[in-house]
């Protein structure tokens, strides 16, 4: 059975605005947020979208209900599929930790497995979840699958189905509502596009 899994990256959050880096802290939905998660759901609504998998937290959840709410659909939580634990940055503005911790953040965007942060989630458990997350949906009986989550998750579905590895976790990019496609079929998976928001043009 062919499946297309849409990935919703989560809409502006408060943090985002601010340009904090949030991992595992939730922030709320900016008014903007809601707006970009409402055009989101338009976007879906001729899609066919029979289930909702949301990641627990504030934003990404926020996001999934305001799309939920559109197409007359009940919102699952998954917590597999909750944002990346960045440790120690967690809540400190990005530009700010640039400043004085450069090299370690630069070092770990281009490769995440062989520079990790201090105190970040474990690579290997991150990994472990997302891909128990991905063998689920893919046994599931749904054809056309919503995913809200999160830079760091959706990026690691993307570099998992498609054999790329997780040192490539930050060579992709999401925008706030940015949609992501992937097909399964005949036991591989497709990208048919990648942080596709001709949904926001208005904005």
């Amino acid at each position: 059975m062919e499946k297309n899994l849409y990935l919703l990256r989560h809409a502006q959050s408060e943090y985002n605005e601010k340009g904090i880096f949030q991992g595992r802290l939730n922030s709320d939905l900016t008014p903007l947020g809601f707006v970009q998660a409402r055009l989101s759901a338009q976007e879906l609504l001729d899609k066919n979208i029979q289930i909702i998998y949301s990641s627990p937290q504030k934003r990404a959840y926020k996001t999934a209900l305001t799309v939920g709410d559109v197409l007359g659909l009940d919102v699952i939580v998954d917590e597999r599929i909750r944002e990346m634990s960045f440790g120690i940055y967690e809540g400190k503005p990005f530009w700010d930790l640039m400043e004085k911790e450069g090299e370690i953040l630069r070092a770990w965007l281009s490769n995440p497995l062989k520079n990790p942060l201090p105190t970040q989630e474990n690579m290997e458990e991150f990994k472990d979840r997302v891909e128990s997350f991905l063998w689920d949906i893919i046994q599931s009986p749904y054809e056309n699958i919503l995913i809200v989550a999160h830079g760091g998750t959706l990026h690691a579905m993307v570099c998992l189905s498609l054999g790329l590895g997780l040192e490539n976790l930050w060579n992709i990019h999401m925008d706030n509502t940015g949609f992501t496609l992937l097909r399964y079929n005949s036991g591989r998976f497709e990208l048919k596009y990648l942080n596709k928001i001709c949904h926001r043009q208005g904005l």
